[in-house]
């Protein structure tokens, strides 16, 4: 079968698409067909061997897909062959046209959503829920603040919050960008590359601050977004590609808290919770994943450039 291949950590261009043996099942394991493959950025760090978990070389990329269930071993239990369902992680990489996973990786696709969408929702639902409901534990009626809110976990985060109730602030950095989050109705959608921009949170909260920040960059906005919280606000990173000199006063009399997340830490338990709530969503519409691009397997390398550039609206597909 073709698969992307890594066999040195690096540029893009260590991936090299190659024909590689098919797979089979062990008894607790399900084989899928791959129709769509989802890019995240955190798959241009595990390549370029920057992130702190490192697979064994050689490696096939990638944790989100969607697909067909071709197999399943004898042990496996409420799935089956010709199944559409979708995966976040894996045991052999999604990078490919085949790809193996335990049964707590798979998740049943609902009829309608394709597989490009099904490929969307692993990392970027996953980590969006987790970073709301479980590390901010955001309430109704309160208002967040989602920075990068235009790529694929913002958009997310956008709709799981604006379907639980809170008053949804967004920024973004093109025009394109902003339209999109007028669309996912946002109350206001503010462009991160103006000057001052997070002024006009003052006006939006009548003074009082943003009660969740989610912050895809942490390195650049940690320090502004500590002086907009309000008390009791919570600063959850999800991003971050360096350091920040912050004053921990600006905590101090706001009672606020900065809280890291890893979806590496969340539960099966969790991640099964959070299924359940995003396969609801999915059935009645609530939730409905935002497609930049698809691209074919063979421009994997084309795929790592674009994910990592400004301006990407929504989730970049790879159709093997």
């Amino acid at each position: 079968m073709k698969a992307i291949r890594v066999h040195s950590f690096g540029d893009a261009e260590v991936m090299q698409l190659e024909e590689i043996p098919g797979l089979a099942p062990s008894e607790k394991q399900i084989k899928i067909e791959v129709k769509a493959v989802g890019i995240n950025p955190v798959d241009t760090y595990i390549r370029a061997g920057i992130y702190p978990i490192k697979p064994d070389l050689p490696y096939t990329p990638g944790s989100d897909a969607a697909g067909i269930i071709s197999a399943v071993g004898n042990s496996v239990k409420h799935f089956k062959v010709g199944q559409r369902v979708y995966i976040l992680r894996s045991i052999t990489g999604t990078y490919a046209k085949e790809v193996l996973c335990e049964a707590g990786q798979v998740f049943p696709l609902p009829d309608n959503i394709d597989f490009s969408a099904g490929a969307a929702l692993g990392v970027p639902y996953s980590t969006a829920f987790f970073a709301l409901n479980y590390r901010a534990q955001a309430r109704p009626g309160e208002t967040v603040l989602i920075h990068g809110a235009s790529g694929a976990v913002g958009l997310a985060a956008v709709q799981i919050a604006r379907a639980n109730g809170l008053r949804v602030i967004g920024t973004a950095g093109t025009e394109k960008g902003i339209e999109l989050l007028k669309q996912q109705g946002v109350i206001a959608a503010l462009n991160h590359n103006e000057e001052n921009y997070l002024d006009a949170i003052d006006e939006l909260t009548c003074g009082t601050g943003v009660d969740v920040i989610l912050e895809m960059l942490a390195n650049i906005n940690l320090d502004a977004d500590l002086k907009k919280l309000a008390r009791f606000g919570r600063v959850v990173v999800i991003g971050n590609r360096g350091t920040i000199e912050i004053d921990p006063r600006d905590t101090m009399g706001k009672n606020a808290s900065i809280l890291g997340m890893s979806l590496f830490n969340a539960t099966q338990q969790e991640l099964d919770q959070i299924h359940a709530v995003i396969r609801a969503g999915l059935e009645d519409g609530r939730y409905k994943p935002i497609i930049h691009c698809e691209m074919p397997l063979v421009d994997a390398v084309k795929s790592h450039e674009l994910v990592m550039e400004t301006g990407v609206n929504g989730k970049i597909v790879l159709i093997p």
